[in-house]
């Protein structure tokens, strides 16, 4: 790898890139050397330097410093030519060590027996003035060849100027425990990543004891059940294998530790591409405010929840993506700030990618310099979900390129506000996912959950905690003892996902972080929850509504590293969230095989196939094959053999045929994925779209099972699984630089052993039987199918993310307290609401805290799931479908009836019905179920809604396209 921040020519590679200024620069430092050289040895006497001597150091001066320049311009640490100047001083002092060492060597051996071990150890004797002069110039001898090539460094820095001096990571020690005979002892590992050793040492100032270079370091393996424990996989000096396990102070330290080794091992890489990159995202609401003057804690990654160690804050990222909402800035201004922001904190010099903006919504993509040849194929995006669709206050903005040979794409997104507006935050998710258009546009049938190897999505998601409006104060007395557990299973994303009603296979880490949703201005130890306005009181409960999410094909290489919140950017009531991520990349491939040759010539077959799909029509079918690794789009003959139960369509496949790869190279087709899209024969209609990876457990292995699961419009419509025969040319799978940290995985032999028996046991009973297992296949997401060896955390992850689409959103936490425990206005952290204007009512049920808040709408157009939840107060109808179209979300999976408790009485101010709102914002009468009993026909009278005891459960047939006002109206009531 080229060192990161080299200023070379736009676009070029700048390890062959020398720059025109090279000559004068190093003349300047060739004239000022030789004649302080000449003045200190041109006069007689002991300092006179042989003239041998000094034309070789001439000779250095005028022409070979120039290639030691280039090199430490360019990062390098070794400097050939002056090492052969110093040989070539030094040639006399090593013959004459040469042959004084041994004449020394065996007087030691004679008289070692004879004397105690301590001999050698004593100093010389201070009557000797002889030895200890001697004594006393090889240690000045010593010290002086030592530091004479770090002077020679800091002089050429300084000659040359080079500006990225100061992103050189300077060596890095860490103190670890190591268990030596059952005892645990000190030790210390320095990793100097510059000259890429590790070098490990008993004392933090003691002499250094051993190094392995980074050619020598083979693998790093994190321990799964320890979460600071870490096993080194190192090559000694007889080749041979050992491991060495250590024991960090903390969990960051350890991943610190293992960043500064992965960088190490991508500076000293011999590969001429990158296989991994380093992203940071962050997303800020800035309030309609100008930023502050340091910002620089943001993309640090300081603050609260997972942040870096400190030790990787010399590490740069290659990419930074910058999303922004309520944006008062222009372009320009933005841009400025953000590049000097990192000026300040990395002397790396980055470009500008793409800029989009909507309105006050904008992203900003900025990478290397030396990344920007590999960029290519940019495009950007936007789509308005304000009202009617047409104001773009509400909204996305999106961009997309290649970097090589690998797809990105990020969204930035400023979603409806509201607690109540659940409905209309997933309604303006899902016309992002369908309108907005990014990336390959021959990737027509895909949305842009499919386009893209790599999809990050980030912004003001405005998902709230849905509780009541009377546990405010007991939502920032959880803040406050970082209880955030408890309060995330009332976060309506978590919720929505857990469902599998928006955000469909994506992922987000862990939040550790407080909800950076809605603060005091100009303060962080404040939450301003309430806000009067001409209605009432208006509540924002604090909330997590900025995230980040990311979605990834099948068996790549995606690690998010951090993913937290700043504490000292308070110009906003939003906080501003970070989130870095390690994600691996392929590089253009150049086969090494003759295209010419035809007994090379790949393919990739496809066996067995049958897709399973969630519908009733038996129309024909037909797939789509779609690869970067196939010239063209490739169209499968029509399915015969159908068989349907139950809503549920089995379409087997015959003989497919056979893709042939661009490229056959085995090393090339591992990296590689297909999209498919299973049709209609009748309408060309896609009935679901789908991601296969061509990389299996053993490389060795030609033909393996595969299961993906096909969705549509952000939705799960079936799966499709089958069998892969790869047939490719001679090759092996290359070891990427991402692999070189492995998780270890803390499972006993026998629980290995009993768990492959039962999955194989039931991997065979299905196989005979045609059918499979719906747990499994929902959430394999599209990697091939393992062998009975690896079936075991298929099993655990399917079994678990089944029970959690089953599930209800969860009950109320035990360990929310009553009224008298709430924080005192002393509290670091608390509310200002404590004594509100207009206090909201209180429910009637005073043994449950925290009773989840639902929407007001009819029973027709709430979701089964949220049956069981009631409300402390009545919310507004909101605007939910555009009449414009159906609704998007079908429902193909419904889940069981529930039974919803009645609906608590209603404060006394409220009793009165609610005036009527336009028939386009809620809905008809003649659609509303009809009461089971005249308890319920009162209750209706009350309060205008109708709650039925029992819900049925309704089959919703999938909207396949735009329909006329009409039906997207009765769609809405569906």
């Amino acid at each position: 790898m080229p060192w990161p921040g080299l200023r070379g020519d736009r676009g070029a590679d700048p390890r062959t890139t020398v720059p025109t200024q090279t000559e004068p620069r190093t003349a300047a430092v060739n004239e000022k050397h030789w004649q302080q050289i000449t003045e200190s040895t041109g006069s007689p006497g002991p300092r006179r330097v042989s003239e041998e001597h000094l034309q070789a150091i001439h000779q250095y001066l005028c022409l070979h410093i120039t290639n030691d320049y280039e090199m430490v311009r360019n990062g390098c640490q070794n400097l050939p030519q002056f090492k052969k100047l110093l040989m070539t001083l030094c040639t006399g002092l090593y013959s004459e060590i040469t042959r004084t060492l041994p004449a020394l060597e065996s007087l030691q051996n004679t008289l070692e027996p004879q004397f105690s071990p301590g001999f050698r150890q004593r100093s010389p004797l201070p009557g000797d003035p002889s030895t200890s002069s001697m004594m006393s110039k090889l240690n000045q001898l010593t010290s002086m060849v030592s530091s004479l090539e770090e002077k020679v460094k800091t002089v050429l820095m300084e000659g040359a100027a080079v500006k990225h001096r100061r992103s050189l990571i300077p060596p890095i020690i860490f103190e670890v425990k190591v268990d030596s005979l059952g005892i645990s002892q000190k030790t210390h590992l320095k990793v100097d990543v510059e000259t890429g050793k590790l070098i490990i040492k008993k004392a933090k100032d003691g002499p250094d004891e051993k190094y392995y270079t980074s050619k020598k370091i083979l693998q790093l393996i994190k321990s799964q059940k320890l979460p600071n424990k870490l096993v080194i996989v190192l090559e000694t000096e007889k080749e041979k294998i050992q491991r060495k396990e250590y024991i960090f102070a903390d969990s960051k330290k350890r991943e610190g530790f293992c960043q500064l080794l992965q960088q190490m091992k991508n500076k000293h890489s011999d590969q001429l591409e990158p296989d991994m990159l380093s992203i940071f995202t962050g997303t800020w609401n800035m309030g309609d405010a100008p930023p502050p003057k340091k910002i620089t804690s943001w993309f640090l990654c300081k603050g609260q929840g997972k942040t870096r160690d400190e030790t990787a804050d010399y590490i740069e990222h290659d990419i930074y993506v910058i999303g922004t909402q309520e944006d008062p800035l222009n372009e320009k201004e933005w841009v400025e700030i953000l590049l000097r922001s990192l000026n300040e904190i990395t002397n790396a010099e980055y470009k500008l990618i793409t800029i989009q903006t909507l309105w006050n919504i904008r992203i900003v993509i900025l990478a290397k310099q030396e990344h920007a040849h590999r960029i290519s194929h940019i495009c950007t995006n936007s789509v308005k979900t304000g009202i009617a669709n047409t104001l773009g206050n509400k909204g996305a903005v999106g961009a997309s390129f290649m970097f090589n040979g690998t797809s990105f794409g990020f969204i930035n997104s400023h979603l409806t506000s509201g607690s109540e507006k659940k409905l209309r935050r997933k309604q303006n998710y899902f016309n992002i996912l369908r309108f907005l258009v990014l990336g390959d546009k021959k990737l027509n049938p895909f949305n842009i959950s499919h386009r893209f190897t790599h999809l990050f999505w980030l912004g003001d998601l405005n998902y709230r905690v849905q509780l009541p409006n009377s546990e405010a104060e007991n939502i920032v007395h959880k803040i406050k003892l970082q209880q955030y557990p408890e309060l995330l299973a009332y976060d309506q994303l978590n919720m929505e996902r857990k469902e599998s009603q928006v955000f469909l296979h994506f992922n987000e880490e862990e939040i550790t972080f407080p909800p950076t949703y809605r603060y005091e201005r100009g303060a962080r130890e404040r939450y301003c929850y309430t806000k009067q306005k001409a209605t009432g009181m208006k509540y924002n409960l604090p909330s997590w509504c900025d995230r980040v999410l990311w979605k990834s094909y099948p068996q790549m290489h995606v690690v998010c590293q951090s993913y937290g919140c700043t504490e000292d950017i308070m110009t906003s009531d939003h906080s501003p969230v970070f989130a870095t991520f390690q994600v691996g990349v392929t590089s253009q491939f150049v086969s090494k095989n003759n295209p010419g040759d035809s007994d090379v010539q790949g393919y990739i077959e496809l066996l067995n196939c049958k897709a399973t799909l969630h519908t009733k029509s038996h129309t024909k079918f037909y797939i789509e094959f779609h690869s970067y690794c196939l010239e063209n789009m490739v169209k499968s003959s029509e399915a015969e053999d159908q068989e349907g139960d139950s809503g549920t369509l089995v379409v087997k496949f015959g003989v497919l045929p056979k893709l042939t790869p661009i490229i056959s190279d085995l090393e090339y087709l591992l990296d590689q994925h297909l999209l498919i899209c299973i049709k209609s024969s009748d309408t060309d209609e896609s009935y679901g779209e789908g991601c296969i990876a061509l990389r299996m457990e053993d490389p060795q292995q030609q033909q393996f099972p595969f299961l993906t699961l096909l969705t549509h419009h952000g939705e799960e419509t079936g799966h499709f699984q089958g069998e892969i025969c790869l047939q490719a040319a001679c090759g092996k799978q290359r070891e990427k630089l991402y692999d070189f940290v492995k998780i270890e995985k803390d499972e006993t032999v026998a629980q290995k052993q009993q768990i492959k028996a039962q999955c194989s046991q039931q991997w065979e009973q299905s196989s005979r039987s045609g059918k499979c297992f719906p747990d499994k296949m929902a959430r394999v997401r599209g990697a091939p199918l393992c062998t009975a060896e690896t079936f075991s955390s298929i099993d655990q992850a399917a079994q678990a993310l089944s029970n959690q689409v089953k599930q209800s959103p969860p009950n109320t936490p035990q360990g929310f307290k009553g009224p008298e425990q709430r924080s005192k206005p002393s509290s670091p952290v608390m509310g200002r609401g404590d004594t509100p204007i207009t206090p909201p009512a209180r429910s009637s049920t005073p043994s449950q805290k925290f009773v989840p808040c639902s929407s007001a709408r009819g029973a027709a157009n709430i979701r089964q799931q949220d049956s069981g939840h009631s409300t402390a107060q009545p919310d507004m109808p909101e605007m939910v479908d555009n009449p414009l179209y159906a609704p998007v979300n079908s429902g193909s999976h419904q889940p069981p009836a529930q039974c919803r408790p009645p609906k608590p009485p209603e404060p006394a101010a409220r009793t009165a019905p609610a005036i009527r709102q336009r028939s386009m914002t809620c809905s008809s009468s003649d659609k509303k179920p009809v009461a089971p009993d005249k308890t319920a026909a009162k209750h209706m009278a009350s309060i205008n809604i109708i709650r039925s005891e029992q819900v049925p459960s309704i089959s919703k047939p999938r909207p396949p396209l735009p329909v006329k006002l009409q039906g997207g109206r009765d769609g809405q009531h569906t």
